[in-house]
C-alpha cells in the first residue's frame, strides 16, 4: 500500500495528530481494509475520525466516495466545514441547498471529486438519491457507508427516527461496501436492535469504555429548580458555556429568561421557536464563549462545541440513555466539567404519567418503565454514581476505596473521586417505617372514600395535619392520621419517590395522578423488603470557585498552566482564531481547538519547523495559517 494511503499517515498529514486513541486505530485498520462495525464510544472519544481517516484511505487507494448518513444539518454544515479547513473534499447535499448548488454537488460527485458525503437519512431513501448511489456504485466509486447516531434507528433508544428504519436498503442494495454504524450511547437492548435492523449481525463490535472521568456527576433534589441552578451557576461556572435541559417550552421560556435577569448570557432553543431565531442561537451558542443554552432535548445533537463547561438538567430525562448523551455533551475537550441534576417527586410522577398515557403496546411501556426505573435508582443512589452509570452499559469500574467505614468497621466500595456521592457521602437512614405507613395510609384511604388522592393529601394525613380537604373526607378518623409526625415533607416525598420507582405505588394519570397501590407494596408493608435512602440535610453546597472576582473571563483549562508570555501569545492566537472563523462563518474551535493554540503558545514558534508536531497541525492548517500564527507569535514576542 502507498504509505500516503496508511490511516496513520492521513492521521498525521490531514488532521495533525501523532497517534490514534484507545480503539480509533483498530476501528479504521478494519474498516479501511472493507469490514463492517458497529462503534459505541462515548461522546468526545473521537468518533468522526473513525470514518473520516477509512474514507480518506479508500478514496486515495481508488475505492470512491463514502456517504456519511448524519441525522442534523448543523452538524452536517460544521462537519464539511472542518473538513475543509484540513483540506479534505467533502459536501453535504440537504434543505438548505438550491437545485443549481445541488447540480453542482452532484456533478463534482460523478467526477470524483469528492471524498466524503454528508446526507440526511430522509435523503437517501428517495429514488433520485439511490439512483446517484447506483451510478457510483457501476463505476466502482462507492467506497464506504457511515451511519452516525446510529441509535436513532432503534425503537428503544432516546432519539428515534423512523428515516433511519430505512437505511437498510444500503446493505441490500449493495452488500459488499463496508458500513460503519457509530453511536455515543446504547445498552444491550438497543445495541441488539440496531444490529438487527442495519443487519449488522457479522459486523465487528467496538466497544469502547462509557467513562468519561473529567465529569463530575452531581444529582440534588429540587426544591426550587430556579433558584438553585442560579446558584449552581453563579458558583461553579460563572462566564462559561453551558446548556440547561428542561422538559417542556414554557419552562426554556422561563429559565432562559431569569438567568438573563441574573446578569447570565443565556438564549432559549426548542421546537416552537421560528426556525430561523433557533438556528441563530445555535450559531451563536456555537461561535461565542460564555454562552448558556436553555433547551429542550431538541438541541444538542451532534452539537461539537468543545467547551462545554456544564450541562444541567432541571427535570429528570426519560432514561439514562438520554442522561448519559445529554450530559457528555459537557467537557468534550477533556478538561474539567460537571453534570448536574435537580429532580423531586413530580418527575417521577410525570414521566410515569407519560408512560401510561403512552399510546404504545404494553411490552414498549414496560421496557420504557425500566430504563425509567434504571434513571430512578441512579438518582436516589447513595453509592457512587460513575460506578452505576458504567454497569447500565454493562461496564464495571475498578477503583475502590478501602477506608470508608460505617458503624466503627471498614468496607469497600467503588469510589470514582469525582461524583457528589463520592466526594462528600450521603447520610443513609432506614426509611421501611415511614414507608409501611405511607403505603398504609394510602390503602386505609382507598377503604375509606373508594376513591384516590394525591402524594400531598396522604402527606398531609400522615402528619396530622387537618386542612380542609382532610376534614371534608374524615380522614382525621384514620388510625395513621398523625402517626408520621415526625417525619418532614422533604423526607416523605424522599420515601414517595422511592416507593413509586420500585412499582409499590402508581400514579393513575387518569385520575389527577392519584397514589394506588400495587403489588410491590406487599413485602414492603409485610417488613419483608427494607427501604433505605439518603438522609437529605441542608448541608450548604459545595462553593467550588465561588469566590473568583469577576475580572473578565479567565483563560480555557486548556492554557491555565501557562507563564504570562506564554498566555499573552494564547490570547493572541485565540482573537486571530476569532477573526479566521467569522469570515469563514464557523465556530473558532473548526479553525484550532483551544489545546492547538496552548501547544503553540507554549513552543513560542518562530519557524516553521517549530510547528511540527503539534497536534491539530495538519499539512492543510500549517500551508493555510502557518505564516500568520508564526507572525502573531512573533508580534507577541516582541510586544513582551
Amino acid at each position: 500500500m502507498d504509505q500516503s494511503c496508511t490511516p496513520l499517515a492521513i492521521l498525521r498529514e490531514v488532521f495533525g495528530y501523532s497517534a490514534f486513541r484507545g480503539q480509533q486505530s483498530a476501528v479504521v485498520e478494519h474498516v479501511t481494509a472493507g469490514g463492517d462495525a458497529l462503534v459505541l464510544m462515548p461522546t468526545g472519544g473521537g468518533k468522526s475520525l473513525c470514518y473520516q481517516v477509512p474514507a480518506i484511505a479508500r478514496q486515495r487507494a481508488g475505492r470512491g466516495v463514502a456517504l456519511v448518513i448524519s441525522p442534523l444539518i448543523a452538524l452536517m454544515h460544521d462537519q464539511v466545514g472542518a473538513l475543509h479547513e484540513a483540506g479534505v473534499p467533502a459536501a453535504f447535499l440537504n434543505s438548505t441547498l438550491d437545485w443549481e448548488q445541488t447540480q453542482d454537488v452532484e456533478r463534482k460527485l460523478l467526477a470524483g471529486q469528492i471524498t466524503l458525503l454528508y446526507a440526511a437519512p430522509e435523503r437517501v431513501s428517495t429514488p433520485r438519491f439511490l439512483g446517484l448511489l447506483d451510478t457510483l456504485h457501476a463505476h466502482g466509486q462507492l467506497g464506504l457507508f457511515a451511519i452516525d447516531e446510529a441509535h436513532c434507528v432503534s425503537q428503544w433508544g432516546h432519539d428515534f427516527r423512523p428515516e433511519y428504519r430505512a437505511l437498510t436498503v444500503l446493505h441490500e442494495r449493495w452488500p459488499e461496501v463496508p458500513r460503519i454504524a457509530l453511536t455515543a450511547t446504547a445498552d444491550d437492548v438497543t445495541r441488539a436492535d440496531i444490529i438487527e435492523r442495519l443487519q449488522l449481525q457479522q459486523a465487528e463490535k467496538f466497544v469502547s469504555s462509557f467513562d468519561r472521568p473529567n465529569i463530575r456527576y452531581t444529582i440534588v433534589e429540587k426544591k426550587d429548580a430556579k433558584a438553585q441552578l442560579l446558584r449552581f451557576i453563579q458558583r461553579q461556572h460563572p462566564d462559561e458555556s453551558g446548556i440547561v435541559y428542561c422538559q417542556s417550552r414554557r419552562r426554556v421560556e422561563e429559565l432562559a429568561q431569569a438567568l438573563c435577569e441574573a446578569g447570565l448570557d443565556a438564549m432559549p432553543y426548542h421546537a416552537g421557536l421560528p426556525a430561523a431565531e433557533r438556528q441563530a442561537n445555535q450559531d451563536r451558542f456555537l461561535r461565542e464563549e460564555g454562552v448558556i443554552m436553555v433547551a429542550t432535548i431538541a438541541f444538542g445533537m451532534g452539537i461539537d462545541k468543545p467547551d462545554v463547561r456544564f450541562v444541567a438538567h432541571v427535570d429528570m430525562p426519560k432514561n439514562i440513555e438520554g442522561y448519559y448523551q445529554e450530559t457528555g455533551r459537557a467537557g468534550r475537550d477533556g478538561e474539567p466539567a460537571h453534570a448536574w441534576m435537580a429532580y423531586g417527586l413530580q418527575d417521577v410522577v410525570n414521566q410515569r404519567r407519560m408512560i401510561d398515557e403512552s399510546p404504545a403496546e404494553e411490552a414498549f411501556k414496560q421496557i420504557m418503565v425500566r430504563k425509567l426505573d434504571a434513571l430512578l435508582a441512579l438518582a436516589e443512589a447513595t453509592d457512587c454514581r460513575r460506578a452505576r452509570l458504567l454497569a447500565y452499559f454493562g461496564e464495571q469500574m475498578v477503583s475502590v476505596d478501602a477506608s470508608a467505614s460505617e458503624e466503627g468497621g471498614s468496607y469497600r466500595r467503588l469510589y470514582c473521586g469525582n461524583c457528589d456521592n463520592c466526594l462528600q457521602p450521603p447520610e443513609v437512614w432506614d426509611a421501611t417505617e415511614c414507608a409501611r405507613k405511607l403505603l398504609s395510609t394510602v390503602f386505609r384511604v382507598q377503604q375509606m372514600s373508594n376513591i384516590g388522592f394525591g402524594a400531598g393529601h396522604i402527606m398531609d394525613i400522615l402528619r396530622g395535619k387537618p386542612t380542609d380537604k382532610v376534614k371534608q373526607f374524615g380522614h382525621e378518623q384514620i388510625s395513621t392520621f398523625g402517626l408520621g409526625a415526625e417525619f418532614s415533607e422533604q423526607q416523605l416525598r424522599g420515601v414517595l419517590r422511592q416507593l413509586i420507582a420500585v412499582g409499590a405505588l402508581q400514579v393513575d394519570a387518569q385520575a389527577f395522578n392519584t397514589l394506588r397501590l400495587q403489588d410491590a407494596a406487599r413485602p414492603i408493608l409485610r417488613g419483608e423488603q427494607p427501604v433505605r435512602l439518603r438522609a437529605e440535610t441542608a448541608k450548604p453546597e459545595r462553593r467550588a470557585r465561588a469566590e473568583r472576582a469577576p475580572r473578565g473571563r479567565a483563560a480555557p483549562p486548556a492554557a491555565a498552566d501557562l507563564d504570562t508570555a506564554g498566555q499573552a501569545r494564547f490570547a493572541a492566537l485565540k482573537a486571530w482564531r476569532g477573526e479566521v472563523a467569522r469570515e469563514h462563518n464557523l465556530p473558532a474551535y473548526v479553525i484550532f481547538h483551544d489545546a492547538t493554540l496552548a501547544a503553540i503558545a507554549a513552543r513560542a514558534p518562530r519557524t516553521p519547523e517549530d510547528l511540527q508536531g503539534v497536534n491539530g497541525m495538519g499539512s492543510s492548517k500549517m500551508e493555510r495559517y502557518g505564516e500568520e500564527v508564526l507572525r502573531i507569535c512573533r508580534q507577541t514576542h516582541n510586544t513582551a
